[in-house]
């Protein structure tokens, strides 16, 4: 990658979608981010925002949902799918902040990462947006176009993760990961990929390919 063209795509992405992007799951408190990013997989975030609301309104602190009962918790998340797995770690999760960190999230990757249904994709979202230290998030947004604009060749999110931290400036590493998610919603869609209105149709040496 031409350093030259790395600027230039940086430079589009900030004009285009600005520095200052925020994440797109609604929360008031650390935990409740944490929460959400573990309802988030395979789930849009739209989906997600509308049943925390419900799930907040009920359990308002760690230790209240990590001591209710699997089933209350299924009920209210059922619609963002793989509903069991997803209340069965967000409740141990919970529980764990709870008792092992009293109340507080975490702030490494290391400790994130203990937490049930945590893994380095969610623990970067939290190290981002709540902590802003530098970190690249590999979802599905961030993998594809990453690929399709050349700054990867790889496939598994960690190797991802890894080519990204190389190539970009740490001081760019939040804000990528809120752009490339939002022009992966508005315009470099998975399946039907608009190039011909893309303005990063010069940078990309992959148009169209998943």
């Amino acid at each position: 990658m031409e350093k030259k063209i790395l600027k230039r795509i940086l430079t589009l992405l900030d004009k285009h979608y600005g520095k200052e992007l925020e994440c797109s799951l609604d929360y008031e408190e650390p935990w409740q981010l944490l929460v959400a990013t573990i309802m988030s997989a395979q789930c849009t975030d739209a989906r997600v925002n509308i049943v925390t609301k419900d799930l907040f309104s009920v359990y308002k602190e760690p230790h209240a949902l990590g001591t209710a009962k699997l089933k209350d918790v299924e009920t209210i998340i059922r619609s963002v799918g793989f509903y069991h797995n997803k209340a069965a770690n967000i409740i141990a999760c919970s529980a764990a902040i709870d008792k092992k960190f009293r109340g507080r999230v975490p702030d490494t990757l290391e400790e994130l990462t203990s937490l049930p249904g945590v893994g380095r994709k969610t623990a970067n979202v939290i190290l981002g947006n709540i902590y802003k230290t530098p970190s690249i998030v590999v979802d599905t947004h961030v993998k594809r176009i990453s690929f399709r604009l050349g700054f990867t060749d790889n496939t598994d999110p960690v190797k991802v993760e890894e080519d990204l931290m190389r190539l970009l400036p740490a001081d760019h590493w939040i804000r990528y990961n809120h752009q490339i998610i939002t022009h992966g919603r508005l315009i470099c869609k998975s399946q039907r990929p608009d190039c011909e209105n893309c303005f990063l149709k010069d940078c990309c040496i992959k148009k169209g390919i998943s």
